[in-house]
C-alpha cells in the first residue's frame, strides 16, 4: 500500500520540475529613431550642401521682397501714384504671403516639405517674370500678389534644414542663414543702382527671377525630410535618406532598425488653439507680427527717408510734384524723386548691418537662451526707433539705420529658431505644478514635449502667415503716416517692439538644447 502511494507522487514531482524549467528568451532587437540617427550621424558634407542650397532660398526670397523698396520710386513716377497706392503694392504682396502660408503649411504636413518647396519656387518664378510685362498699376499689384503667394512656400526650406540638423548645431547654423538673405538684399540694391537708370525696372524684375530658377534645378540634390516620411509610415524612404546622409558624411548609422510611431492624425489649425498650446501660440503670433512689422517698417522707412528727406522734418528741394488726374477737382499731388547713387550706397551700408550682430546673436542664442536673447534685442530695437527722431548728420542717420537693421535681423533669427524647434509645447504636468510650467521651470517635475512633426510645418506656416499682418500694416505707417507725423510713426514702431520684448521674456519654455520630438 505504501509503495503504491509513493510512486505517483514521485512522477508528479518530476513533472513539476520539468514544467518549471525556464525556456530561453529571444534577445530584443535594437531600435533607433530619426532623432537618434540624426544625432549619431552628426554634422558633415551633406549638411554643408543642405546649408548652401536651402540657405540660397533666402537669396531668392530677399530679392523678391526687397524689390518693392527699390522699385517704388520708379513706379510712383511712371504711373503717378499717391502714397497709399505705393503702400498698397507691398501690402498686397504680404496679403498673398499670409493666405498661402497657411495653405502651404497644411499641404506640406500632408504631402511633404520638398514638394511644396518646389511648387512655391515654380509659382514665384512664373509670376515674377509676368510682372515685368505689367501694362498698368492694377496688373502690377495683382501679379506681385501672386509672387507673394509663391514666396510664402520658401519657409519649407527652413523646416527641412532644421529637421536634418543635429541639435547642437541648430543654434549656430540657422543664424548663419541670414548671410543669404543679406546677399539677396545687397544683390537687388546693387542691381537696381545699375539696371534701373540704364535699361529700366522691368529688366530688373526679370534678372531678379534668375536665382529662383537656378535653385529649382538644385533641389534634386536635397531629399524629403526623413521625419516627414516616418510620420506618414514611409519608414523605408526615411531609412534610405538617413543611410545616404551617413554615406555622404562618412559616418555610421545607429545599430538596429528604424522605428517611429505612425501618426494617423495630421496637423490641423484647431490643434494650435488647443488649451495646452494656446498661451504659447498667442505669444508667438504676437512676436512674429511685431518683428515683421518692425523689420519691413525699417526697410520701407529707410527708402522713404532717402526718397523724401524726412529727417528732422525737412523736404528735398529737388523733389518734383506731379499732378494726378485730368480734372481740377480730382487732382492730387504725387511726389517724384528718384534714388541718387548716394541713396543706393546708404541702403547698402544699412543692409550690411543685418549681419553686424550675427556673432553676438549666435552667442546670445546659445548661452543666454532664445527667450532672453530675443527680449534684449527687441528692447534695443524700440530704443533705436526713437533715436531716429534726433536731428543728426547723414552719417548719424546711416549709423542709426545700420543698428536698426542689425537688431531687426537678430530678432528674426531668434524667433525663426524658437518656432522651428518648439513652436508649441505639450505640457504633461501635474495640476499643482502648472505655475512652474508656465515659466519654463518644470525641470524634473513636469515633462515638456516639443511641437510634434505632424504640426511643425503648420506651426511655422501659420506663424509666418500671422506675421505678414505686421508686414501688411508697415507700408501704411512707413509710407503714409510717416509723411504726416514722423514722431508718431516712430513711437508706434517703438511701442510694438516693447510689447514683443515682454512677450518674448514671458514665453512658457526655453527651447535651447532640446531635441525635436515626434509624438502623437
Amino acid at each position: 500500500m505504501a509503495t503504491k502511494q509513493t510512486e505517483p507522487v514521485t512522477v508528479i514531482s518530476l513533472q513539476k520540475l520539468s514544467l518549471e524549467t525556464p525556456e530561453p528568451q529571444p534577445k530584443e532587437s535594437k531600435t533607433f529613431t530619426v532623432e537618434d540617427a540624426v544625432e549619431t550621424i552628426g554634422f558633415g558634407r551633406f549638411h554643408i550642401a543642405l546649408f548652401l542650397i536651402m540657405g540660397s532660398t533666402g537669396v531668392a526670397e530677399a530679392m523678391e521682397i526687397m524689390l518693392i523698396a527699390v522699385v517704388s520710386p520708379v513706379i510712383r513716377c511712371e504711373w503717378q501714384l499717391e502714397n497709399w497706392q505705393v503702400a498698397l503694392v507691398t501690402t498686397m504682396v504680404f496679403f498673398g504671403y499670409m493666405v498661402f502660408s497657411i495653405l502651404f503649411g497644411l499641404l506640406a504636413d500632408r504631402y511633404g516639405r520638398w514638394k511644396i518647396l518646389l511648387i512655391s519656387f515654380l509659382w514665384g518664378a512664373y509670376f515674377s517674370l509676368l510682372t515685368s510685362f505689367s501694362p498698368s498699376y492694377i496688373w502690377f499689384v495683382f501679379l506681385r500678389t501672386m509672387v507673394g503667394c509663391g514666396v510664402s512656400g520658401h519657409a519649407q526650406g527652413l523646416i527641412i534644414k532644421t529637421e536634418f540638423l543635429p541639435t547642437k548645431y541648430r543654434g549656430y547654423m540657422l543664424p548663419l542663414s541670414q548671410v543669404f538673405w543679406l546677399a539677396g538684399s545687397l544683390l537687388i540694391i546693387g542691381l537696381a543702382s545699375v539696371v534701373i537708370p540704364t535699361i529700366g525696372w522691368r529688366w530688373l524684375i526679370r534678372i531678379a527671377s534668375i536665382p529662383g530658377i537656378i535653385l529649382i534645378l538644385a533641389f534634386k540634390f536635397i531629399p524629403e525630410s526623413a521625419r516627414f516620411n516616418v510620420s506618414t509610415g514611409n519608414t523605408q524612404a526615411a531609412l534610405a535618406t538617413l543611410e545616404h546622409i551617413a554615406k555622404m558624411n562618412r559616418s555610421v548609422m545607429p545599430e538596429g532598425r528604424l522605428v517611429e510611431p505612425i501618426l494617423e492624425k495630421r496637423g490641423r489649425f484647431a490643434d494650435l488653439l488647443d488649451a495646452k498650446y494656446l498661451r504659447t501660440t498667442l505669444q508667438i503670433w504676437v512676436i512674429w507680427l511685431g518683428i515683421s512689422f518692425a523689420y519691413y517698417g525699417v526697410i520701407l522707412a529707410s527708402a522713404e527717408l532717402l526718397e523724401r528727406d524726412l529727417v528732422c522734418g525737412s523736404r528735398s528741394e529737388s523733389e518734383v510734384v506731379v499732378t494726378v488726374g485730368d480734372t481740377e477737382g480730382s487732382q492730387s499731388p504725387c511726389h517724384c524723386h528718384m534714388f541718387a547713387p548716394s541713396d543706393y550706397q546708404t541702403m547698402i551700408i544699412s543692409t550690411i548691418g543685418e549681419i553686424a550682430l550675427n556673432p553676438f546673436n549666435i552667442l546670445g542664442i546659445n548661452f543666454l537662451g532664445r527667450r532672453l536673447s530675443l527680449s534684449i534685442t527687441m528692447g534695443c530695437t524700440a530704443l533705436f526707433f526713437l533715436l531716429l527722431n534726433i536731428c543728426t548728420s547723414s552719417a548719424g542717420l546711416i549709423g542709426f539705420l545700420f543698428m536698426l537693421r542689425a537688431l531687426v535681423a537678430a530678432n528674426f533669427n531668434t524667433i525663426y529658431i524658437y518656432t522651428a524647434e518648439a513652436s508649441h509645447l505639450e505640457r504633461l504636468c501635474l495640476p499643482g505644478e502648472a505655475l512652474l510650467a508656465c515659466y519654463g521651470q518644470c525641470l524634473d517635475l513636469c515633462q515638456n514635449v516639443v511641437y510634434p512633426t505632424t504640426m511643425r510645418a503648420l506651426g511655422m506656416g501659420t506663424s509666418g502667415s500671422l506675421c505678414r499682418i505686421g508686414a501688411m500694416v508697415a507700408p501704411f505707417i512707413s509710407q503714409v503716416l510717416m509723411s504726416a507725423s514722423f514722431l508718431g510713426a516712430l513711437c508706434l514702431f517703438s511701442s510694438v517692439c516693447i510689447v514683443c520684448a515682454i512677450s518674448a521674456f514671458t514665453l512658457p519654455i526655453e527651447t535651447k538644447g532640446r531635441a525635436l520630438q515626434q509624438i502623437k
